[in-house]
């Protein structure tokens, strides 16, 4: 029953990322680039772009990549962690974009991040 749950878990995150990713590269890039801190040395687009690529990459990696599932699971995870300094800029400069657009629900989806890299370490896990 675990390995049913992981494997789900790991599908709808691999999807999902997929989808962001796509996203960021084509009908949200405005959106996302409220996320990127003003510290990051490069354009926002540039920025939004990349990290969209790495989306759709670990989002097609966590839906096919069989063998090397935990290697993924740690880089998705990674990735998260990476990108949290954006939520954390977007709440604290006050930038609405994708319905966040007051600072409980900025800072709310703070607390998500951290669900996130947890489910990407769990649903790669072997057992």
């Amino acid at each position: 029953m675990a390995s049913t749950a992981r494997t789900l878990t790991r599908i709808a995150l691999g999807g999902f990322l997929a989808f962001a990713g796509v996203s960021h590269l084509t009908v949200a890039r405005r959106e996302f680039q409220a996320q990127v801190p003003d510290w990051v040395p490069l354009d926002p687009d540039t920025t939004v772009v990349a990290s969209g690529a790495v989306e759709v990459g670990l989002g097609t990696a966590l839906l096919f990549a069989w063998r090397q599932r935990r290697l993924v699971g740690v880089l998705t995870a990674l990735f998260f962690v990476a990108i949290f300094p954006g939520n954390v800029s977007q709440w604290t400069h006050r930038r609405d974009g994708f319905g966040l657009d007051t600072d409980m629900k900025r800072f709310a989806r703070l607390f998500f991040q951290p669900v996130l890299v947890l489910l990407a370490l769990w649903s790669t896990r072997r057992g």
